[in-house]
């Protein structure tokens, strides 16, 4: 069973997502959140696998609470997944370099939704080729972001892989765009993972982008 924890300041909200998860004979709620506060508190004694967590709330948003939760190494296997809208760009990036495992926006489909939930307890990112790449792209376009061509210590190859990384590519597609199997891509990326001293992919995305690696619109 995927335990879920929903943090959310609205009591429907919350009320129609743990119905939407126990509804999935996979999930179970083990706590709702009316703060980010109380998101960290419940994320502690509760050791849910996925937190849902809002970026607006009182006490402590969603951004903060999420950096709490990822820099707890007690709560190293507790992923976040965050909810947001198309409006709020910057918050999307900032809980991305929370450790943020990925976000969705609130009007989502149900199904969706628990899908992306499967997808972040997995251990996976919820990245996308499309709406996320652009969204990263755009906020970090300003000028003074180096263009130093990648993060140090890294090969060749492992920039290759980096960059299709932060192009939303998985590793099965990794793979079949440089050639490999999908076991020896997957290595790579933990590798990576291991040198950047990265959470997991999204902040991968992040550091290529950071970097400049990946520069917005090539």
């Amino acid at each position: 069973m995927i335990r879920v924890l929903l943090a959310d300041d609205q009591t429907l909200v919350r009320a129609a997502f743990a119905m939407l998860v126990e509804s999935a004979r996979d999930m179970e709620v083990v706590g709702q959140a009316g703060t980010g506060a109380e998101a960290v508190e419940l994320a502690r004694s509760e050791r849910a696998d996925v937190v849902v967590m809002d970026v607006r709330m009182p006490e402590l948003d969603g951004i903060e609470a999420t950096r709490r939760i990822a820099a707890d190494e007690d709560l190293a296997g507790v992923k976040v997944l965050v909810l947001t809208t198309y409006d709020t760009d910057e918050h999307i990036v900032e809980a991305l370099r929370a450790g943020a495992s990925g976000f969705l926006v609130k009007d989502t489909r149900p199904a969706d939704l628990l899908a992306a939930i499967r997808t972040v307890a997995a251990g996976e990112s919820l990245l996308s080729p499309g709406p996320t790449a652009r969204l990263i792209a755009r906020v970090l376009s300003a000028p003074r972001l180096p263009r130093a061509g990648g993060p140090d210590g890294l090969t060749d190859r492992e920039r290759q892989v980096l960059t299709l990384v932060a192009r939303g590519l998985n590793n099965t597609e990794i793979a079949e765009s440089l050639g490999l199997s999908p076991l020896t891509a997957k290595t790579h990326v933990s590798r990576i993972m291991g040198k950047l001293g990265a959470r997991d992919r999204a902040q991968l995305v992040i550091a290529a982008y950071e970097s400049g690696l990946v520069t917005p619109g090539a």
